[in-house]
């Protein structure tokens, strides 16, 4: 695996930080940055024994720092109880970065109901978001940061959570959810600072990069030679990380923001602020996301306008 560069990050001795999906691609990259300048990180891994094998492949000094905790975010059960061993370790969060993700899966509804993408790249992060909240909402410098894509560009404004496969689309929904990271940042931060929060939410995109994210889309003959290619084209998954780890650690950042690659289409190159999709921030999208999300997560915190 490749290592994240640190050039850029100011120190982060003293926070403690938890990052979801760690273990592979663009997660296992933010694990060896943060850790590297002196986070303590919370490994959220869906499967113990590849958790334990990432933490391995790091650093000494990064790998002390770092410890591997069980989540799937799929399953509101696991999300309980992680946040519960998180709560019991710790009185304080500093960056929680909602990065687990799947994409184009086959059509599957959850043991509740959900349609497995929605549940995996929004629901539970939504819930996971709202456990946490005691251990970062009156802490200075605390952050949330969601992960988008480019394929948000592709959501519709008037999406709503699955919970059936009519009609499923594969990339429609992918597409759907990663404007819902979008939409859930910026509703975040609003609410945040209506109670006066210091803590922000912002977001950000790996731009295209080459990740595992894609082994579960079925590949037919002509998507295999793509799939191919994007091993040339794409930037690898350390430059991918480079977004996120701004998002995450630039003293500069506002609430709100969000961050991608300056390059062409925004497929590679340096971290910048890029503009959100259009309508992302409208309090109407973000009002029905949230309210729907309380719902169905039945975790319910934030609920005033």
């Amino acid at each position: 695996m490749t290592r994240s560069t640190t050039a850029n990050i100011e120190d982060q001795s003293n926070r403690t930080v938890v990052v979801t999906g760690a273990n592979s691609g663009i997660g296992f990259e933010l694990t060896c940055a943060l850790a590297a300048k002196g986070a303590a990180v919370i490994m959220a891994c869906r499967d113990q024994r590849r958790g334990d094998a990432a933490r391995d492949e790091l650093p000494g000094p990064a790998r002390d720092r770092s410890q591997v905790l069980l989540l799937d975010v799929s399953d509101p059960d696991s999300v309980r109880a992680f946040a519960e061993r998180v709560a019991d370790q710790t009185d304080s969060l500093d960056l929680l970065i909602n990065n687990a993700g799947i994409m184009a899966t086959p059509p599957e509804l959850t043991a509740e109901g959900i349609e497995r993408q929605w549940a995996t790249n929004h629901l539970g992060h939504f819930a996971l978001t709202g456990l946490l909240l005691p251990l970062f909402v009156d802490r200075a410098g605390a952050r949330v940061v969601s992960v988008s894509s480019l394929a948000a560009a592709g959501g519709d404004l008037s999406m709503k959570i699955r919970t059936d496969l009519d009609g499923y689309s594969r990339f429609g929904v992918y597409s759907d959810t990663k404007l819902a990271n979008q939409v859930f940042a910026v509703e975040l931060n609003h609410r945040l600072a209506a109670i006066n929060s210091p803590a922000i939410s912002v977001v950000a995109h790996p731009g295209v990069s080459h990740t595992n994210l894609g082994t579960s889309v079925q590949l037919g003959p002509l998507t295999r030679p793509l799939l191919a290619a994007s091993k040339v084209l794409t930037q690898s998954a350390a430059a991918g990380a480079q977004p996120i780890l701004r998002a995450a650690t630039d003293p500069r950042v506002e609430g709100g923001q969000y961050f991608g690659p300056a390059g062409r289409r925004q497929y590679r190159g340096r971290p910048k602020q890029v503009p959100l999709i259009a309508g992302a921030a409208t309090r109407s999208v973000g009002r029905a996301l949230w309210e729907q999300s309380m719902e169905l997560s039945g975790v319910r915190y934030l609920a005033g306008d």
